[in-house]
């Protein structure tokens, strides 16, 4: 009976939820901005210009599921759980009351996406994400803690059903690895990782020590958005320099790897899990073109077009966001991981560790936009 109260409890904040998402989709607004952008795709020229055809496309996708038929969708799981929670009270069955909770739990989690999707305005947000990991120092630890870490966003892209290529990646001496490079493929990849970037630290005891020591593991973490090819600008060549290794050795297992080095920022990237050296090298130079767009100097794209001098853009500043400590990690004496950001802390440890990250997403994300909010009304009162 406890368990049914609990999952009644819980079936009415959703009811809710739903509630106020129904208000907030204007559904009759969606079904006539569907019907605009089929009218769109119908015109004989629409495939004149492949980009913004591809991006129409993108948004009437968009439109369709995760705004129209998944909240059908909700609704349905929904009074599925309702139908079932009538039964159970007339009768118990462990097999319905279990499919019952799964369904819940289901819904739950996507609720809980879509809910942080909602805190996602900027225009860089739906795109998809380079994610980074660099163990800070040589060592086994450090080297360990950064493959954890690489793990943790795997798990997490998997639950949220990404795409997730690994691009590049420095096996640790011992064990784990000194840095990784992931592609992760899919909307709002950027906008829900953006609060990973900085530097994670873990305390335990170390495995790899037998004396038991505790030790403290540091590793940083990149995430830059995946630049959409509607942004139509090239890196000039004479900024480039660009290593190919030539065939050489064992012809059956030619290394093919590529490195795109930035001469002006000192930017440099590596790419070696293509299928061909072409193949690396336009991975390479889709990276480099992404990590200069993201810069904190409003963008390199930007600064050519200002005719800003090169060599202000100083690489210290891309790497000063993901210096900055923001989550502790700690295994022992006790278990705990707190983001220094938002103060939001859990016991559960393991399950972090697991993936389950979302909840640490959504606080950073609800503390950036009351930020922004905070300094936008400061703006418009100072006019």
């Amino acid at each position: 009976m406890l368990e049914l109260l609990n999952i009644k409890r819980e079936v009415e904040k959703l009811s809710n939820i739903l509630g106020k998402a129904e208000g907030c989709l204007n559904l009759p607004e969606l079904s006539a901005k569907i019907q605009y952008l089929d009218q769109v795709t119908a015109q004989p020229d629409f495939w004149n210009n492949p980009t913004p055809a591809y991006e129409t496309l993108q948004e009437i996708e968009y439109s369709i599921f995760y705004k129209h038929q998944q909240y059908q969708r909700w609704c349905s799981i929904l009074e599925d759980i309702k139908a079932a929670l009538e039964l159970l009270e007339l009768s118990a069955d462990e097999q319905l009351l279990q499919e019952a909770q799964t369904n819940l739990t289901q819904l739950q989690q996507e609720l809980e996406t879509a809910e942080i999707r909602q805190l996602l305005s900027d225009p860089h947000d739906q795109k998809g994400a380079f994610l980074t990991i660099t163990a800070e120092v040589d060592g086994v630890d450090a080297e360990y803690w950064a493959y954890m870490l690489l793990r943790m966003y795997c798990k997490w892209g998997e639950s949220h059903s990404y795409k997730i290529l690994l691009v590049e990646e420095s096996c640790g001496d011992f064990a784990g690895i000194k840095f990784a490079s992931l592609e992760i493929i899919g909307r709002y990849a950027y906008g829900c990782l953006k609060s990973e970037t900085g530097t994670h630290q873990l305390q335990q005891i170390s495995p790899f020590d037998v004396t038991n020591r505790l030790q403290t593991s540091l590793a940083s973490v990149e995430v830059i958005p995946i630049l959409a090819e509607s942004v139509e600008w090239e890196i000039p060549e004479k900024d480039l320099e660009i290593t190919l290794l030539r065939p050489q050795g064992n012809v059956n297992r030619p290394e093919i790897w590529v490195r795109v080095f930035h001469i002006p920022t000192g930017i440099s990237v590596f790419c070696n899990q293509e299928r061909s050296q072409m193949q690396n090298k336009e991975k390479a130079l889709a990276i480099l073109k992404s990590k200069l767009f993201a810069m904190p100097t409003a963008g390199y794209a930007y600064a050519l077009a200002q005719g800003v001098e090169l060599d202000k853009i100083q690489p210290r500043l891309i790497e000063s966001l993901s210096n900055k400590l923001i989550r502790e990690y700690i295994l022992h004496p006790y278990t705990k991981v707190k983001d220094l950001r938002t103060n939001v802390e859990t016991l559960a440890a393991t399950e972090v560790l697991d993936g389950k990250i979302d909840f640490f997403i959504k606080a950073y994300l609800q503390q950036l936009n009351h930020t922004t909010s905070m300094t936008q009304e400061a703006l418009d009162n100072s006019k």
